[in-house]
């Protein structure tokens, strides 16, 4: 991007990001969490400093873009009116070096921008399912988990595990995690649906190729002033004994607790805390999110665009794939995003295909 360019697009940057109403937002909010009696309802208050920390997220790096700009006009002033030639060119190296930076800050306010549905500022709840295949999708469906983590970790979110089902022999058969951070849900919406592996398989002796299915859920953690009904009759209740790692106390008491909401069938399980009741509070919450979704799902009939019929983890319905052999890429379908790294994008590095489906979908809308 040239020089000029950038400065007409900073110009114009201001509307683009909304800025002047979300410093209103952002000073508001400030007053909120100023006030004497804010810690008297704490999930008032929490949300509140999530909101918070979302508009400082993005009038942050928009005024270190404002003084980048400013610093690089001042540097080419002075490079202009410089007569020795080597001072000349350090100084355009200096501004070579901070429009560098502009345009990095840029991209990513740009794909913030992107971010403006009703959720996309919330934290995530994600669900890994393991198509059919026993064993190899069950391993699939655990290099997939470590894929998020990574990602989770290189890029700031907080990661915590709900729910876990081992696989029989290896791997995960389901794992439901929270992903929390600015903008957790807006990131994340981009991995729903099917994702498919082609590989040697490690557990065939034969080193014959197979393919491998696994399906990701991801609906938003939604806040407590969006009314979600859920009737005790349409509500079934179940505790039963944690597995896994978790010390002696887990596998000894009925901690962990399941939901089923009868009228759609939704499944909800938290095993992961000590206490019976806090597993029952996280399942509560997880269920108010997954039927909210679902009833969004309903009304703009997206299920099939993202599963498939029926919400097949089979062929046909994947919207990325991950072949290993005879050749390396990894292709999003929805995009046509393609890289041949396939070990780095499995360490994590995923942040080009949801960068792509992001400008795919507003440019779709």
């Amino acid at each position: 991007m040239r020089w000029k360019d950038l400065q007409n697009v900073w110009m114009r940057s201001g509307g683009i990001f909304d800025v002047a109403n979300r410093e209103k937002e952002f000073a508001a909010l400030e007053a909120e969490a100023a006030k004497p009696d804010f810690w008297n309802n704490q999930n008032t208050a929490r949300a509140i400093i999530a909101k918070t920390n979302q508009q400082r997220s993005i009038l942050k790096p928009f005024h270190e873009l404002s003084d980048i700009v400013e610093e690089i006009a001042m540097i080419l002033e002075i490079a202009e009116e410089e007569t020795d030639e080597k001072e000349q060119e350090r100084a355009l190296s200096e501004a070579t070096d901070a429009q560098k930076r502009a345009e990095s800050l840029f991209s990513a306010l740009e794909l913030k921008s992107l971010l403006s549905g009703k959720l996309d500022g919330n934290n995530a709840y994600m669900t890994l399912h393991a198509g059919a295949g026993g064993t190899e999708s069950c391993d699939w469906a655990d290099m997939l988990f470590r894929m998020y983590r990574r990602y989770c970790e290189r890029n700031g979110f907080d990661f915590s595990v709900v729910d876990f089902q081992a696989g029989d022999e290896a791997g995960i058969k389901s794992v439901t995690f929270l992903v929390s951070g600015n903008f957790a849900y807006g990131y994340m919406k981009a991995e729903r649906g099917v994702h498919r592996l082609v590989r040697i398989s490690p557990f065939d002796s034969n080193k014959r190729r197979h393919t491998s299915f696994a399906a990701l859920d991801v609906v938003a953690e939604i806040d407590d002033d969006i009314d979600v009904e859920i009737a005790d009759a349409d509500l079934r209740v179940d505790t039963y004994r944690a597995s896994g790692a978790g010390g002696q106390h887990i596998n000894k008491t009925d901690s962990a607790v399941r939901m089923t909401h009868l009228p759609t069938g939704i499944v909800v399980a938290c095993q992961y805390e000590r206490s019976q009741h806090k597993n029952r509070a996280y399942a509560m919450k997880l269920l108010r999110a997954k039927i909210y979704e679902y009833h969004m799902d309903q009304k703009r009939q997206d299920l099939e665009k993202f599963y498939g019929k029926k919400g097949e983890i089979a062929w046909g319905s994947q919207i990325r794939s991950y072949v290993m052999q005879p050749y390396t890429m990894v292709k999003d379908h929805r995009t046509n995003c393609e890289y041949s790294n396939v070990t780095a994008v499995l360490d994590g590095d995923i942040s080009r295909f949801i960068e792509a489906y992001l400008k795919k979908a507003a440019t779709d809308k």
